[in-house]
């Protein structure tokens, strides 16, 4: 069956660099667990339009074991979750998400409808292209990309799981097609995009007391331009537990075109007013090796790690706050990762749509191992939720 569970054990085709050390483990994690790690969810095409969920629990070590059910009938493109549900935009394209309550053994049941689309001015419906949560669950956002793109805002009933709307927030004719990421004080998120290199935009969201958003009127602050070259095109962010940011940015020559391959820039967000600065310069940047399509790019929860994902693999970096970030691994996968997520227990999870699979690897500041890799067809979403949950 095509859900079905394979591990592919081939290393070596994941795993770039044999040279690192991978003893001495020192966790990078603030709820470390000796039991289940987290529950693992991939949404994934059965036909056209149609889809279902995959859901695995992740033991101590990383690997993945079915939970009670799965796969389930959750007809859903991107997803994503708080503890207490899972949520996402369906897979038909009718502009619906659907929300559906996370049982105590990890299996999944339906809860909720909402028309997303109507709420957006695209015309015919669309669907949501990514979902997102703020840090505490209370509230969620989604990506449009119609006519032009949108941020919604939703309110997330406790005791149902049903989507209250709050409001959309029209960002213009650029498209990161992701989420934005928030600060360690939850009020302010960040993303950046561009349009064809012509128009590049490091975008800041404030969310207000009732989950709604307000885009900032930020200030673009860039490092400073090398001698001979004409700017920089910010792509995606990714926030530490404090106030700091880490945007990749491509060097632009003086015709506009882009220079590979990216660098990570470190910002610095000022907790008050949610305006942006940075000493990061071209010298400090370090380089990024995972092809000139950067598609996710995640921090651990201890704000000490930061993968990135593209089309040519996945990488690792150190993340130090203000001061630079500093390289760690080389591609630690060398096919196509969409999408990547962290667990709290040293765990990333990489998506592959090039290669229909779902790799486990263990990621400490000190060493780094590949776990397993599963096969699943046609995957597109991921959600991961750690455990134990926060309220057990």
């Amino acid at each position: 069956m095509m859900h079905k569970l394979t591990i592919t054990g081939i290393c070596a085709a994941l795993c770039m660099s044999t040279a690192l050390a991978q003893s001495s483990a020192q966790p990078d994690t603030t709820s470390s667990t000796s039991g289940p790690s987290a529950w693992v969810y991939v949404s994934h095409g059965t036909g056209p339009a149609v889809s279902e969920i995959l859901g695995w629990t992740a033991g101590p070590g990383g690997k993945l074991t079915p939970l009670p059910g799965s796969p389930y009938p959750a007809k859903l493109d991107p997803i994503a979750s708080n503890g207490k549900y899972l949520f996402g935009g369906t897979s038909a394209g009718n502009g619906m998400m659907e929300t559906w309550r996370m049982q105590s053994n990890g299996s999944l049941t339906y809860a909720a409808t909402v028309d997303a689309a109507s709420r957006v001015p695209c015309g015919t419906p669309s669907g949501a292209d990514y979902v997102f949560l703020d840090h505490t669950g209370a509230s969620l956002y989604d990506f449009y990309n119609c006519t032009n793109t949108y941020y919604q805002a939703w309110n997330v009933v406790k005791s149902t799981g049903a989507l209250t709307f709050l409001n959309t927030v029209p960002i213009g004719d650029v498209s990161p097609n992701y989420s934005f990421s928030f600060i360690g004080n939850n009020v302010y998120g960040y993303t950046a995009a561009s349009r064809d290199y012509t128009e590049t935009l490091i975008l800041g969201f404030k969310r207000n007391s009732d989950g709604s958003l307000t885009k900032l009127n930020l200030a673009q602050v860039y490092p400073k331009v090398p001698s001979g070259y004409g700017g920089w095109s910010p792509w995606l962010a990714a926030a530490d537990p404090t106030n700091h940011l880490a945007i990749p940015m491509q060097l632009l020559d003086k015709g506009g075109d882009p220079v590979s391959p990216f660098k990570l820039a470190t910002y610095t967000v000022n907790t008050s007013t949610g305006a942006i600065s940075t000493s990061s310069t071209y010298a400090t940047m370090p380089k990024v090796a995972v092809g000139t399509q950067i598609n996710a790019i995640r921090m651990s929860p201890s704000g000490r790690l930061l993968a990135v994902a593209g089309s040519l693999g996945l990488q690792v970096f150190h993340f130090n706050g203000a001061n630079p970030i500093t390289p760690y691994t080389g591609l630690i996968s060398s096919i196509s990762i969409n999408d990547i997520r962290w667990d709290k227990n040293n765990h990333l999870y990489a998506l592959s749509q090039h290669a229909n699979r779902l790799t486990v690897f263990t990621v400490t500041p000190t060493s780094w191992k590949w776990v397993a890799s599963y096969s699943v067809n046609n995957p597109y979403g991921i959600a991961v939720q750690p455990l134990p949950l926060p309220w057990q």
